[in-house]
């Protein structure tokens, strides 16, 4: 669902190309591995995502090696405990000179308002994004836990959560672009779950193309699988580039 009059500049991300919207996941569970990844893709890509497989196997000296080669990184560790702990593991991240860090909105104002000022204290330009509903669940799992509301419904409502503590990125399904863009029209919608016409789907329940979420309201699309598992995953990330700037020029 497209939204008429749709202005990125609200974003910050006006002028960027597909190749800066990119995220590929580096879901390894070594260095080496992820490294192979990012060698067979050259320079189509500038970012990169690392989560806690590979945070957990290598910590901050692999996001280090990422930004010393030029590379943005993307730092997925869906941070969710107690305040105190959330903002320490946030101040500890920004050290690691990651431009994004994942905190869950679930955990609630306290917890996100003391991750948020964390980052805001550091010396690094760390963004926070509140993680909303993961896009590998659907209404019901979300009733599984308790939740009887709908996804779209209880991703604005965590949105809505998150933005009253100063965060001002989200991460959430591609079904939900254009709600959360007509809501919070400067936020930063950092989308998982994409694939590709006629990819298969895997572990992933609320899912969306290249288009459409860039035509709805994206700034930056996460991609694994479609492109890590390609039998020439520099080809299959070209192929996800080109589909992304087609709908930048819809």
């Amino acid at each position: 669902m497209n939204l008429p009059g749709f202005d990125l500049a609200h974003t910050g991300v006006a002028g960027r190309s597909a190749r800066e919207r990119l995220i590929v996941a580096l879901d390894y569970p070594c260095a080496g591995m992820a490294l192979d990844a990012v060698g067979r893709l050259g320079n189509l890509v500038q970012w990169f995502k690392v989560g806690l497989e590979l945070y957990i196997a290598e910590g901050n000296s692999f996001v280090e090696t990422l930004r010393e080669r030029g590379y943005s990184v993307f730092l997925d560790l869906k941070l969710h405990d107690i305040p105190n702990t959330v903002a320490g593991a946030v101040r500890s991240a920004s050290k690691s000179g990651a431009e994004l860090l994942t905190v869950h909105a679930a955990g609630g104002p306290a917890m996100l308002s003391a991750a948020q000022e964390a980052a805001a204290g550091g010396a690094s330009a760390l963004k926070l994004l509140a993680v909303t509903v993961l896009t590998s669940m659907d209404a019901a799992q979300l009733a599984a836990t308790g939740v009887n509301a709908s996804p779209g419904e209880q991703v604005l409502r965590l949105a809505r959560l998150a933005h009253r503590t100063g965060i001002r990125g989200f991460v959430a399904s591609s079904q939900e672009i254009a709600r959360l863009r007509a809501a919070y029209p400067d936020s930063t919608l950092v989308i998982p779950g994409i694939r590709p016409s006629g990819a298969h789907t895997g572990d992933q329940k609320r899912v969306g193309t290249p288009a459409s979420a860039i035509a709805d309201g994206a700034d930056y699309l996460v991609v694994g699988r479609p492109i890590t598992q390609a039998g020439d995953p520099a080809a299959a990330a070209q192929a996800i580039l080109d589909e992304m700037e087609s709908a930048v020029k819809l």
